[in-house]
């Protein structure tokens, strides 16, 4: 299955997400499961990226172009698929997901779930968002 990971870029959180964080992507990896994420090199992006890789899972990062610009681009993708915006990742994130997990994030976060939520109410998919509550 490939399950879609949002969650914040910010590295100034909780340490307890950090390690919640490294063992989902783990688990995930271990179980089979490619993990796409927003492709960003920071915060829990690059903790979920970096776990499911070194345990052997496959990782695909959607990559908007200003990501690209300021140099924050994570290494740990073995499918790197490149977008214009932040509407366009969403989208290309929905279509290449079967399921979704947010952990806790941020505006952006929020704004993906809702998306995802809002596509499913009137339609477009039948996929589950699961909100981790990590506190």
């Amino acid at each position: 299955m490939k399950i879609c990971v949002f969650c914040s870029a910010n590295s100034n959180i909780d340490r307890d997400f950090f390690t919640m964080t490294r063992e989902l992507g783990t688990r995930l990896a271990q179980e089979g499961h490619t993990i796409v994420f927003g492709g960003t090199d920071m915060g829990l992006m690059e903790c979920i990226a970096d776990a499911a890789k070194t345990a052997g899972g496959q990782v695909i990062g959607v990559v908007p172009t200003k990501v690209e610009e300021n140099g924050h681009t994570s290494q740990h993708m073995d499918v790197h698929i490149p977008c214009d915006n932040l509407n366009d990742r969403k989208a290309l994130m929905m279509a290449q997901s079967d399921l979704f997990i947010a952990l806790p994030g941020g505006i952006g976060t929020l704004d993906e779930v809702f998306s995802v939520a809002a596509s499913a109410t009137i339609g477009y998919h039948q996929k589950r968002v699961v909100l981790y509550n990590m506190t």
